[in-house]
């Protein structure tokens, strides 16, 4: 399928990396803060940069400067941060979502049905309509949207949107009959075809498992389309301050995509992947994780498993039914022996292991594998889970028993808090998101965003850890207080942590010696701005191993970074 989109020009052609790629570098003059790698913060005026890319010295008041160094860079008191780490999001799907159709700014499903019929029209040679974005909660609907509804804007053209959240997926008449989809067609294991009421039509949308259904059937991406998904993911990156991404469900495609940025030099931030399944683990890694490659650029650390579905299209695998379905307690996509035998395959060569699990159930069932394999597996495992969104509090101690790290996304609980309440009710809150509590049991939190499902805007993130509130200051006091973390241990989540869950704290996450040297120019100080000034931070530059890889002033709204 051919994309058209405006190319990454500035950032793959390498104009924007005005500094040396081989000298020593300071950079003076600035208000910088740093974890300390303590569990508080370290302020300093100054540091080094040698000349493979790492931080030489650090200066704080009345330290000497070197006296002749190749090149000089005046900081012009601006504040200086570590590089943000994103520990869980979705590289490619991330640019993608940037060259096809998003329903992601929809507030209603006209103003969704709107910009679809607006879309199809505007690209009449796309032999089907791909996109994704939508959330029929914020759109205020108590059900999903069919295909009926589909139809009336598509022009009988398949068309297929993938939920916001990544499981499930709106599909219209065309494309339901061209994957096969009928009133015959059973619900896969771990999936759900929901159907026209009072009969065993398709209605429309497909959730979990059952999304491979159409995925198989729509038209896959040529290799230079990837090209310029990954161009633009990139772009989008580094302008919100992220300069390495945990690449979650990385297929043999993608690994490709990003060593052919690499052989091209066109790899300007760090991605560290965790194959999509066992298949595409061998493909990548063969007997085990590769090594770091392109200075530290790009490294394949293990595996991703999908244990459950989420919240918001009730798939989420739960202990209780769900409060407004009472038919369901969510979509296992398998048990807990499958699980285990998967995470043992991968264990025993040496792999990390990351499971997606939201519900109580679902994370209570990935701890108990994780008790299980640590008889087996000794050595430093750093098992992870990521979201666990919902956990049962007496399952909480256990994330610090085993020293499971915890990769959860604080922006999700602003934009989810509403629809958990109405998915949970108020007696099963307790557990929800809950990143102090997880934290105070020893267990090590990896802050992201899971992009493109929430931006992949680190600031926006820290804010909400610090506030429990969403962009419009509600609730007032946060919701579920109790869990607001401090600012040292949030910006810790998004550096330290992060690195801790990549297996990578010796090459990132503060800037000390003997680290790479990834930092950021921002306009608000993390430790004191207000949680709606720390939400609206404004990236100015952002360095990755002591070279310029963004600048705002030089990129003149081309990375578009949406908020």
């Amino acid at each position: 399928m051919k994309f058209r989109i405006a190319a990454a020009a500035t950032l793959l052609s390498g104009t924007v990396l005005a500094s040396p790629a081989v000298a020593d570098v300071l950079v003076d003059n600035v208000e910088g803060v740093t974890p300390d790698g303590k569990g508080g913060v370290e302020r300093f005026e100054g540091f080094l940069i040698d000349p493979q890319g790492k931080i030489a010295q650090v200066f704080h008041k009345g330290d000497k400067r070197p006296k002749k160094v190749d090149y000089k860079v005046d900081g012009k008191g601006r504040i200086v941060v570590p590089g943000m780490i994103d520990a869980h999001g979705h590289v490619m799907a991330t640019g993608f979502a940037r060259m096809t159709l998003d329903l992601s700014m929809a507030k209603s499903l006209d103003e969704a049905l709107s910009r679809i019929a607006a879309w199809t029209a505007a690209h009449p040679e796309a032999p089907w309509i791909l996109g994704g974005g939508w959330n029929q909660a914020s759109w205020g609907l108590d059900r999903m949207p069919t295909a009926a509804e589909l139809d009336k804007v598509t022009g009988g053209k398949p068309a297929w949107l993938t939920r916001i959240d990544g499981h499930a997926g709106w599909a219209n008449s065309a494309a339901l009959a061209a994957a096969g989809v009928t009133a015959s067609t059973a619900d896969p294991a771990g999936g759900e075809v929901l159907r026209v009421a009072g009969s065993k039509a398709p209605a429309g949308v497909l959730i979990d498992a059952a999304t491979a259904l159409v995925e198989k059937k729509r038209p896959k991406p040529r290799p230079e389309d990837a090209d310029t998904a990954f161009g633009e993911a990139q772009l989008q990156f580094l302008a919100a301050g992220v300069t390495t991404v945990a690449d979650m469900g990385t297929s043999i495609e993608d690994w490709q995509t990003f060593r052919r940025a690499s052989d091209k030099h066109q790899l300007r931030m760090r991605v560290v992947a965790y194959a999509g399944g066992i298949e595409a683990m061998t493909l990548i890694g063969g007997p085990g994780p590769t090594p770091w490659i392109d200075d530290d650029r790009l490294k394949m650390n293990g595996v991703k498993l999908y244990l459950d579905g989420a919240l918001g299209s009730r798939g989420a695998w739960l202990k209780a039914p769900y409060a407004d379905d009472a038919a369901t307690k969510g979509l296992p996509q398998m048990s807990q022996t499958q699980l285990g035998n998967l995470m043992s395959r991968a264990a025993m060569d040496g792999f990390q292991v990351a499971v997606h699990a939201i519900g109580d159930e679902a994370n209570a069932t990935v701890l108990d594998s994780i008790e299980e394999l640590s008889q087996t597996y000794k050595g430093d495992r750093r098992w992870r889970i990521e979201h666990a969104q919902v956990v049962d509090p007496a399952d909480i101690p256990r994330f610090g028993r085993n020293g499971v790290i915890a990769s959860m996304q604080p922006q999700h609980e602003a934009s989810d808090r509403v629809m958990a309440e109405a998915r949970l009710g108020p007696q099963r809150l307790a557990g929800a998101y809950a990143w102090k509590s997880i934290a105070a049991t020893g267990a090590k939190l990896a802050f992201g965003s899971d992009t493109p499902v929430e931006p992949a805007h680190p600031f926006e993130g820290l804010a909400v850890a610090i506030s429990r509130t969403g962009a419009d200051g509600q609730p007032t006091g946060g919701w579920q207080p109790q869990e607001v973390l401090t600012r040292e241990a949030a910006l810790g989540a998004y550096t330290t942590g992060a690195a801790y869950s990549l297996f990578a704290e010796d090459r990132l996450g503060r800037i000390a010696p003997g680290l790479r040297a990834d930092f950021l120019f921002v306009d608000e100080d993390p430790m004191t701005a207000e949680p709606q000034a720390l939400r609206g931070t404004h990236v100015l530059e952002t360095w990755i191993g002591g070279r310029l890889a963004w600048s705002a002033a030089q990129d003149g709204g081309k990375a578009g970074v949406r908020r």
